[in-house]
């Protein structure tokens, strides 16, 4: 865990932010700053708008005509409506729920956004399937059956697949929507420990409905309700005395 938050950077300046889908209010003027090399867990119950929030990190929001957005985001100090939105998926990768490998090789699956962006050199790319495969936790799995289809690995390798394709492309920030939903506990620990070595090179940013493992990951905990940022804190303060009582009921298991 890191302990002083100070001295790190600030990634994402989040000010004032409200989205709205249709009439209906999803965020509610959300305030916070995320800070480089660390990761933030963001928790709360169903409907809270903590995946909308991260899902707002990288624009994709906005796929969804009805929706309304107030306030600002900054990445490194720009506002993200004003940067390129292939650019900033690029510097802002995300890991969604359920892994969603391509009907390609395990090589070709890592290779392949950063073929999309223009690398041709064979063994630059050999390099950066291997470094990106190990850095996800699956390269002494799969070394000797790079040819082989995706599908044949488990479920939780083929997350761990999809972490490396997005870490192929060299991001600053990895978004994971609740990565570990569908996982075995085996499985799990090895995404959780991919994510604890990750923050050392990348910025994350963490929705998870498993309180534990927020705790465990966490340098830093949101806890989101009913649209709102109840509070943040450091994840050992917010897991032991937390300042609102509705975050110690959720910790808890209360509600939610």
């Amino acid at each position: 865990m890191v302990n002083d938050t100070s001295t790190r950077t600030i990634k994402f300046g989040v000010k004032d932010l409200s989205i709205w889908f249709g009439n209906v209010p999803a965020l509610k003027h959300v305030s916070l700053d995320i800070r480089s090399n660390m990761i933030l867990s963001v928790i709360g119950p169903s409907n809270s708008g903590k995946t909308t929030f991260l899902r707002m990190l990288n624009r994709m929001n906005e796929l969804n005509q009805n929706s309304r957005i107030e306030g600002e985001v900054t990445l490194e100090g720009d506002d993200i409506k004003n940067v390129d939105v292939e650019i900033l998926r690029k510097r802002v990768g995300m890991v969604f729920a359920l892994p969603l490998p391509l009907p390609l090789s395990i090589f070709d699956n890592v290779a392949y956004g950063v073929r999309m962006h223009g690398l041709k050199d064979k063994r630059v790319l050999r390099e950066k399937v291997e470094v990106s495969l190990k850095e996800a936790y699956l390269w002494e799995e799969v070394k000797d059956r790079l040819g082989e289809s995706a599908f044949k690995l488990s479920g939780g390798q083929q997350q761990r697949l999809c972490i490396a394709r997005t870490l192929a492309v060299e991001p600053e920030v990895i978004l994971f929507d609740e990565p570990c939903s569908g996982l075995d506990p085996i499985s799990t620990a090895k995404v959780e420990d991919a994510m604890v070595e990750l923050k050392q090179k990348y910025t994350v940013v963490l929705v998870t409905n498993n309180v534990k493992q927020a705790a465990r990951v966490g340098d830093l905990t949101a806890f989101f309700l009913g649209g709102e940022l109840i509070e943040i804190d450091k994840t050992d303060k917010m897991f032991t005395a937390p300042g609102d009582k509705r975050t110690d009921g959720y910790i808890r298991g209360k509600f939610g």
